[in-house]
């Protein structure tokens, strides 16, 4: 589903002319196949989230290339990305990014407005998405109405409402209590078992990581080979395992 073949990236700080190169991503080679749930973690600044804005397409890499379901995304235009992003990513974030000024209903139904979907089914599936989180009573809340694990159900419900096959998350449970993050984690993992929907999941969290079919380890923008754990068992909170991510 996700192939990401020799990519290195750098940022260039100063003035034109005075540019200071700072290299981040040192190639790196990894797969995640249809369906899996895969965790990225390490320390701060090894290049985490450099790594997952490279996979949906926010910045380009220095040098490498990308293949999502098979197609290279590396070359895409800005236009293209943009509609290639709406067709193919859900997005979860750790401050959740909902538009203050619409309701809960409302985020969950911008991606559809943005599709072209009509209202009527716009409706039903807004209704449907909010059910399955348990927040169909909270369609007409805004944000600021909202507890802190609500508004990460409704960033879910949006992130899930195009069905996409990729849903990718920054920190998810980061701004979540225990309890909210136990519920995320289950929604995730039900999500996964029933619909096949993969997920790449940035986490300082090893409740997170614990979960995940894979996690790989980035140190210093480079990739940590992980260990094999030959008893993994498929997704369910408390049952994961962590096996290589980067295949030879």
């Amino acid at each position: 589903m996700i192939e990401v073949n020799n990519i290195s990236h750098q940022f260039a700080i100063g003035k034109k002319g005075k540019e200071r190169i700072i290299p981040v991503l040192h190639s790196i080679d990894m797969r995640v196949e249809q369906g899996e749930v895969v965790a990225i973690v390490g320390r701060s600044g090894s290049g985490k989230s450099t790594l997952l804005n490279l996979i949906s397409g926010y910045i380009r890499p220095t040098s490498g290339e990308i293949r999502i379901g098979g197609q290279t995304v590396t070359k895409l235009s800005e236009g293209e990305w943009a509609d290639f992003r709406l067709a193919f990513f859900g997005f979860m974030f750790q401050s959740f990014q909902l538009i203050p000024s619409m309701t809960a209903f409302e985020n969950v139904e911008l991606p559809l407005v943005l599709k072209g979907v009509g209202l009527e089914q716009r409706k039903k599936r807004v209704i449907e998405l909010l059910d399955r989180v348990g927040l169909s009573e909270c369609a007409g809340h805004y944000p600021g109405e909202l507890s802190g694990g609500q508004q990460q159900r409704v960033s879910v419900a949006r992130a899930l409402v195009l069905n996409p096959p990729i849903v990718l998350a920054d920190e998810p449970t980061g701004s979540l209590d225990s309890e909210n993050e136990r519920q995320l984690l289950a929604l995730i993992g039900e999500l996964n078992r029933e619909q096949g929907t993969t997920f790449l999941i940035i986490t300082h969290d090893d409740q997170v990581a614990a979960v995940a079919h894979r996690t790989v380890m980035l140190q210093d923008g480079r990739l940590v080979q992980p260990q094999r754990n030959v008893t993994a068992e498929p997704f369910a909170p408390g049952a994961g395992g962590v096996i290589p991510l980067v295949r030879s």
